[in-house]
Order: C-alpha cells, then structure tokens, then sequence
C-alpha cells in the first residue's frame, strides 16, 4: 500500500482493461489484467471516474461531478484505492 497521498491535481484515467458495469448503487469495475472486481458505491463517484480521462485534474473531475471541499477527503480516499488496486492509473497530459 502506498504511503503518498492520491494526488488530486494530478491527471488520471481509467485503465483501459477495466470495464465498467453501472448499477443503481453506483457500478462494477472489472480488471481484465488483475481480475480484480471493485465496487462504487455511489453514482458520483462512478461520475468522477468515468470523466477522468476528459479532465485537466482528479480535482476537476470531482468538481465536474458536483462533489463539494466538504466530500473531498472521502472521495480522494475512493480514488486512492482505485489506484491502488490499478483500475485508474496516472496519465500524462
């Protein structure tokens, strides 16, 4: 497990061998390399991943799913563990 921070100014974007499968919940991630299976607990955090690849920051990409200061240490908590279990990964710009 990684001791830095999720950088939310940072540029990301979900792997592309994970498919996603929305739910009323939120949705499915599925990692066809890892065989992992991750769940989003909310449809704003399936928001927030699925526009990450169309905005400038993970920061933008909350803000662009209407999540407010407020929810941001919950949600950078949900992306970390994405991170971690590589189903979003850093991109260049």
């Amino acid at each position: 497990m990684s001791t830095e921070p999720f950088d939310l100014d940072a540029a990301w974007r979900l792997d592309s061998r994970v498919a996603i499968r929305p739910e009323r919940f939120g949705a499915l991630l599925y990692h066809f390399g890892t065989r992992r299976l991750s769940f989003l607990k909310s449809p704003a955090l399936l928001a927030v991943v699925r526009s990450l690849d169309a905005q400038p920051s993970a920061r933008a990409a909350c803000a662009g799913a209407g999540v407010g200061p407020p929810e941001l240490p919950r949600y950078r908590a949900a992306l970390a563990a994405l991170a971690e279990s590589r189903m979003i990964q850093p991109r260049s710009l």
